[in-house]
């Protein structure tokens, strides 16, 4: 069943992904208005060296993600042996200083400028599953000259203004592109020095990272003073050895993760939190819904109401932050009274989770390893901020990290301070990274590239705004083929 379940996806992505990408021509993507093609047709000295273009894996340092990063590395390397030019530079993301905080991006700018682009042409990225065909993106960037600034990608677009990207270009969302980072994108150098040294000076406009893709493109573009993304065909989301992909210079190795079993239902404590308004609307969907696979499941509000049953920490509610209910949470948990499951997993309670894709994912990590897994976002990193885990979508922990966050000098500053938050500071006192995973969502479907989301499986969305929570379950959460065999029929019958 599972192996059936892995081709379907594979064929709907690949057909649903033809209905925005028909051909493999380049287009500069202005903000208001249609895609225009590039001509590329300029000449050229000749096809650029290998040594001329670096690589940057945005790699993350929990064990599971930075192998994966030295896999791609030694695929990289292996090709680059059979085109014997010697091996390229290649950067893991992670690794380029002790900053937690060059996730996104711009940080990473000035050390990326200064010990690389001096000598080489192009700054590569690539996710930890982008597969790239080395002599096909030599080729491909030979094209563009390097001595302009260029910012190359496959160009993602919203349907409409999202509240992920601040409701951005809402006149016409659909006329500013940001890069697919799992199809790998790009940077010359001129464009790299320029922007190491802006961003010194002129930091982004909001102090947070949410869609970091979008934030990147939208610093890059300027207000129109900077190049906007130029579209390329060749930088391909689709998987590898999939049909229509010969032309690719990069596809991706696989969209999930793959660690064999599920992690027991008894591995898995689940503390909803909520409170007396919220007892009558919100928890009922809970229970409808995802609830059911769940073993160890507690709900926490300001009173206790056995009929749910909720349990009473003695905290008082609050209307924004909840810090105090959750470090309450926390206590509980490792008192070692209620249970002894190695990971927990603080939702609220307009949360849409689905638990066996969580424990499938949660597989991948090591609870004996301080963990925290879930959305990331991003505060201040541009001047040496903190990353954490946004709690709308879900915050998993392993047992290990929460020890050492109650162990530490860590404490809330007012009972409603946003608990997800003060927690991403006292990891990131501790040394401690957050992780991320691209399948928790902080907001609704319909604030997502639709694309995106059938190939991510996800795990969680957030928020009951203007959605029917148990259709949006059943759509995207309840079962791994089902939504997607849904949309497919939808989208082909719009197509018709």
């Amino acid at each position: 069943m599972a192996e059936r379940g892995g081709r379907s996806v594979r064929f709907l992505s690949c057909f649903l992904l033809s209905f925005v990408r028909l051909s493999s021509s380049t287009h500069d993507v202005t903000a208001g208005g249609s895609p225009k093609t590039v001509d590329r047709q300029v000449p050229v000295n000749q096809q650029i060296a290998l040594r001329e273009v670096v690589f940057v894996i945005q790699s993350q340092r929990n064990s599971y993600h930075s192998q994966r990063a030295e896999q791609r590395r030694a695929h990289l390397y292996n090709q680059a042996q059979s085109l014997k030019q010697g091996l390229p530079d290649v950067v893991f993301l992670h690794e380029l200083s002790e900053y937690d905080g060059n996730w996104g991006i711009l940080p990473a700018l000035p050390r990326l400028a200064e010990g690389y682009c001096r000598s080489s042409s192009w700054i590569f990225f690539l996710e930890e599953e982008t597969v790239v065909d080395l002599a096909r993106l030599l080729g491909l960037l030979s094209k563009f000259s390097s001595g302009r600034e260029w910012f190359l990608g496959r160009a993602l677009f919203d349907v409409e203004a999202t509240i992920i990207h601040h409701y951005a270009f809402s006149d016409e969302p659909a006329g500013f592109g940001y890069p697919d980072f799992i199809a790998g994108w790009a940077l010359s150098c001129p464009l790299v020095k320029r922007l190491a040294d802006y961003v010194k000076y002129e930091p982004p406009k909001s102090d947070f990272t949410i869609d970091l893709k979008h934030e990147i493109a939208l610093y890059i573009w300027e207000e129109g003073r900077g190049p906007a993304l130029t579209d390329v065909g060749e930088f391909c989301s689709e998987l590898h050895g999939s049909p229509n992909t010969s032309h690719c210079a990069s596809t991706v190795n696989t969209y999930l993760p793959s660690c064999g079993n599920p992690v027991e239902k008894e591995d898995l404590f689940v503390a909803v939190k909520t409170c007396q308004k919220f007892h009558r609307d919100r928890v009922p969907v809970v229970k409808k819904t995802w609830a059911k696979d769940a073993a160890l499941l507690e709900f926490y509000s300001d009173v206790t109401d056995p009929a749910i049953p909720t349990i009473d920490l003695g905290v008082p509610n609050t209307e924004r932050g909840h810090c105090a209910k959750t470090f309450a949470i926390l206590r509980r948990f490792t008192s070692g009274d209620v249970t002894r499951a190695p990971w927990l997993l603080l939702v609220d309670d307009d949360t849409l989770i689905s638990l066996p894709r969580l424990r499938r994912l949660l597989r991948c990590y090591d609870p004996s390893e301080a963990v925290s897994v879930g959305e990331r976002y991003g505060y201040g990193l541009s001047q040496g901020g903190y990353s954490y885990i946004t709690g709308g979508g879900g915050m998993v922990f392993s047992r290990e990290a929460v020890k050492r966050i109650l162990s530490s000098d860590c404490a809330c500053y007012s009972p409603d301070a946003p608990d997800d938050m003060v927690l991403g500071m006292c990891l990131n006192t501790l040394g401690l990274s957050v992780t991320h995973s691209p399948q928790f969502h902080q907001a609704r479907p319909d604030d997502y590239p639709k694309e995106v989301l059938i190939r991510q499986s996800p795990v969680s969305f957030h928020k009951h705004w203007n959605i029917d929570p148990v259709a949006v379950y059943q759509q995207w959460l309840m079962d791994a083929t089902e939504p997607f065999q849904r949309l497919l029929a939808r989208e082909f019958r719009q197509e018709l």
